[in-house]
Formats: C-alpha cells, sequence, structure tokens
C-alpha cells in the first residue's frame, strides 16, 4: 500500500517548520541583544553591573520586631 501522501509534500511541511522555527529563533536572539545593550546603557561608565546598587556597610533589619 503506497502512503497516504506524497513524500515531497511531508518533506516540504517538515522543512516549512523548520524554517520558521529558524526565524523564531532568529527573532529571540536579536530581543537578547536589544536587551543586552539597554542594560548596558543604563549602567554608569566603569560600573560594575553586578554591584550597582549595592550599599556597603550594615544592613537594615528585615524583620520588623
Amino acid at each position: 500500500m503506497p502512503p497516504t501522501q506524497r513524500p515531497s509534500i511531508t518533506k516540504r511541511n517538515r522543512e516549512q517548520a523548520l524554517r520558521e522555527k529558524r526565524e523564531e529563533k532568529a527573532a529571540r536572539k536579536a530581543g537578547r541583544a536589544i536587551e543586552r545593550e539597554k542594560r548596558a546603557a543604563s549602567v554608569a561608565e566603569g560600573e560594575d553591573p553586578d554591584l550597582a546598587g549595592i550599599v556597603p556597610g550594615p544592613q537594615p533589619r528585615s524583620d520588623d520586631e
């Protein structure tokens, strides 16, 4: 018994799905690059982004006793 669909149709559908997945991946990658640039622009020059906003010294108590 022959298959219900021709192999060329199934191959075309599979390739279309792969193409869409590649396009979505490229869009996510471009979005991450834009976000990275925004974060880099928001940090002052010469300041470590991991340490931005940290206040040295004793920290306030978290409990309200």
